[in-house]
């Protein structure tokens, strides 16, 4: 049963008259002037300063006197009203004013990922003090930058994504950089705004153009219904290997670093960082399969957790500091708020993301590359209803099955953050500084919602005999079928996935999203 507030008849308190009140507590005699012996108040009145004091005091004193019987609180609910709204008043702005001592004492004494490491400071003083091309790229290494954009309205292209884009290209030196775009069904407005950057670009590059990529060159799946569609990851994993092809040629040039951006506003000295600070050896030399920098859909909320895994597979839990749950043995979680640049996670993407270059050049030398079958590109899943990012599923498959359990070679960094616009990316040095005090917020959230989400699939490990319940079509064209459990090999990539089917609408109306979700079956 809910509290509710008390009559004031209804408190515990004997009701008294105002005889009573007056007896029991009379202002005159309270009156503190009213007790100095007669000469000493006339000594004390000659004095122009003590005499000003006692007399505004006791006029103050005697504008307090009633003029008529008090009545007990108990028979006054307007003044009691008062006194409680009073009351809670002053309980807000005490709280009000706790949280804003600790949102300033946090963001002097205690910020998150803001004193950058020397390396990092190193780094940046390179870029800023000098303007020779090249100037962030201390070691020459060679990178490839690969981008797939929708730009309908030529915003990307002609505005702070290619300004962006043009400035690292300067920084990492152009004799070092290979720029891939490939961007589809964007109009003739997208198309103006790329053949306008593409003008700008010094490096070798390769900008590609299509009106419209043709759904039928790629696989269906019959959906309840007996209609044949095209996966939503299907497609997206068929756009960002477009931008891969020109690797397909460049055999005589290897690659240190492969760079791969979403259409998301960046500095392009983080992208720096995010390519050469990142988990930096007693060599001077990061060393990471993937890194991952960290995006924001507004200033406080993280964005990719469709595709971010921790150390063991977990998805993430609420998008606020420190992002991951304490599921586990909470890894992630501890190497977040331990301030490393180097969070162990499983996978991750999050807009802008470092590979090591040699797991997607297909060359003698690379084959079997650490563990790894070489050249890797972005797939989806096979399976109907069961749905896993083909930005997880490319981490899944740059991984060694034997790798250490402690270390996937994969890290999100977060002193490199990046957002969908300009105004979000402003922020985001403003709101790390106290976002410590979320933790936990953050972890009480995750518990009280029940995250992270149960997976099945999570702990499999590739090659090893499983059950799985899978969906078996019953061989009729109308889509039908049945959940059935089955003996089978578990694959690299259980952690990525979770069930449900999502589907690309081919014939979208103005303001339709480009997907849908077909219903689980019961």
């Amino acid at each position: 049963m809910s509290a509710r507030l008390l009559h004031p008849d209804e408190y515990e308190l004997e009701t008294r008259s105002s005889a009573d009140s007056q007896e029991s507590f009379n202002l005159d005699e309270a009156d503190f002037e009213s007790q100095v012996p007669p000469r000493p108040r006339r000594i004390l009145r000659r004095i122009p300063f003590f005499s000003k004091l006692f007399s505004s005091t006791y006029s103050g004193y005697r504008r307090l006197k009633p003029s008529r019987p008090l009545l007990s609180v108990s028979r006054r609910p307007g003044c009691y009203r008062r006194l409680l709204f009073r009351r809670w008043c002053f309980y807000l702005h005490a709280v009000a004013g706790i949280i804003l001592a600790l949102i300033v004492l946090t963001s002097i004494f205690r910020p998150s990922y803001t004193r950058l490491p020397p390396h990092y400071l190193s780094l940046r003083d390179a870029v800023s003090q000098s303007t020779q091309p090249g100037r962030g790229n201390p070691r020459n290494e060679k990178v490839f930058i690969a981008a797939s954009l929708y730009d309908r309205d030529g915003g990307l292209a002609q505005g702070h994504w290619g300004n962006s884009v043009l400035r690292l290209i300067d920084l990492l030196g152009q004799d070092n950089v290979f720029l891939s775009i490939y961007e589809n069904d964007s109009g003739p407005e997208g198309e103006r705004a790329l053949r306008g950057l593409e003008e700008q670009i010094t490096c070798r590059k390769s900008i590609v153009f299509e009106e419209h990529l043709d759904l039928e060159s790629l696989p269906k799946v019959v959906v309840p219904g007996g209609s044949k569609r095209t996966k939503r990851i299907e497609y997206l994993a068929e756009v960002r290997n477009r931008a891969l092809w020109p690797l397909n040629d460049e055999h005589e040039v290897q690659y240190d670093r492969l760079l791969y951006l979403n259409d998301i506003a960046f500095d392009p000295v983080d992208a720096l960082q995010l390519l050469f600070s990142t988990n930096v050896a007693d060599d001077g030399i990061s060393h990471y399969r993937a890194a991952c920098a960290i995006d924001f859909i507004n200033p406080f909320k993280f964005y990719d957790t469709y595709a971010t895994r921790d150390l063991q597979g977990y998805s993430m839990g609420l998008p606020f500091y420190p992002w991951f749950s304490t599921a586990g043995e909470g890894q992630s979680r501890q190497d977040v708020l331990s301030g490393t640049d180097a969070v162990r996670v499983r996978s991750c993407w999050s807009g802008m993301v470092a590979f090591d270059a040699r797991f997607f050049q297909d060359s003698q030398e690379n084959r079997g590359y650490k563990g790894v079958q070489t050249p890797a590109r972005f797939r989806a899943s096979h399976e109907m209803f069961w749905e896993a990012s083909e930005c997880c599923l490319i981490h899944a498959d740059i991984q060694d099955p034997q790798t250490n359990e402690d270390d996937s070679g994969i890290y999100l960094n977060p002193y490199v953050r990046v957002a969908y616009d300009h105004s979000t990316l402003s922020w985001l040095g403003t709101t790390r500084r106290f976002e410590r005090l979320y933790s936990f917020i953050q972890n009480l959230g995750n518990h009280l919602v029940g995250l992270p989400w149960y997976n099945s699939r999570r702990n499999e490990v590739s090659g090893q005999a499983v059950q799985q319940k899978v969906w078996v079509p019953d061989g009729k064209e109308n889509g039908g079928g049945s959940f059935q459990t089955l003996d089978r090999v578990a694959g690299n990539d259980g952690f990525c996935g979770r069930p449900g089917l999502q589907v690309i609408v081919e014939h979208r109306k103005e303001g339709q999203k480009g997907w849908e979700t077909i219903p689980m079956p019961s």
